[in-house]
């Protein structure tokens, strides 16, 4: 029996075989890295990827420069804080607090209740003048919080927006990937896999976008939280001194004093 007959279409089989398998590697792209899938993406899914990517660059700015500031004004708060515990009165607190910028907070709060006692009348109700005086205190604190949270509403939105953001690359990067399979009317994995890989991508992105975004959001809130309090406890140390002075303004004449007028 002559062999060659069987073994003829073996070789047919292993090369045409052979072929099917380069075929099906060409039609791969060359790149699946996250830089190749990229470019070999859409320009719908290129513009969600750049965007959810821009996204995730502002978190960090953020995060850099609102943790600076925020870093900066708790130091100064305890600077003012510790100022105006050491201090008995507002003048004394007031003459301390002139040396250098270090002071600028504590001289803020200061200014604030001394600017109230000139506006006020001299005879002026000892409780009015507390009341005015405290609600001047809250507004400033109010501003200076505001001042310190402003530009942390990014990052919530970030970390809201960003997730819904990649499952739409995601959603159109696999609407594109079933129009490949229609038009070229093939189920194998060369022809799914680039697209589907595509659009987990931009998933991935929109997750990496948005995580961090929340653990920062969270992280310089309770910051702003703890300056907050910080502000609070200095206004109170202030308003302390202010009703000492009013209680001194209205104590009773001391009784040598009466009989000398």
């Amino acid at each position: 029996m002559n062999i060659d007959v069987f073994r003829r279409p073996l070789v047919c089989g292993a090369l045409l075989l052979s072929l099917s398998s380069a075929a099906q590697a060409g039609a791969l792209p060359h790149d699946l890295s996250p830089l190749g899938m990229f470019l070999a993406a859409d320009q719908v899914v290129k513009s969600v990827l750049i965007a959810l990517l821009a996204a995730a660059l502002a978190a960090w700015v953020v995060l850099l420069v609102k943790g600076a500031s925020l870093l900066k004004g708790q130091r100064d708060a305890d600077r003012a804080l510790a100022l105006l515990k050491a201090s008995e009165s507002l003048p004394q607190a007031a003459a301390k607090a002139q040396d250098g910028a270090q002071a600028a907070l504590a001289r803020l709060l200061l200014e604030d209740v001394q600017q109230e006692q000139r506006l006020s009348h001299a005879q002026a109700p000892a409780a009015a003048l507390k009341e005015r005086a405290g609600f001047r205190q809250e507004q400033l604190i109010a501003q200076q919080v505001r001042a310190m949270a402003q530009g942390i509403g990014l990052l919530a939105s970030i970390g809201a927006v960003a997730p819904f953001v990649g499952l739409f690359g995601t959603v159109w990067g696999i609407m594109n990937s079933f129009i490949g399979i229609a038009a070229s009317q093939s189920t194998n994995l060369a022809t799914v896999a680039p697209g589907i890989a595509e659009a987990l991508l931009a998933t991935a992105l929109g997750l990496v976008a948005a995580i961090p975004a929340v653990v920062i959001y969270n992280l310089l809130s309770r910051g702003i939280n703890h300056y907050k309090a910080q502000l609070r406890a200095a206004s109170a140390q202030v308003l302390l001194m202010l009703s000492r002075e009013l209680d001194l303004r209205e104590a009773p004449a001391p009784a040598n004093a009466r009989k000398l007028a």
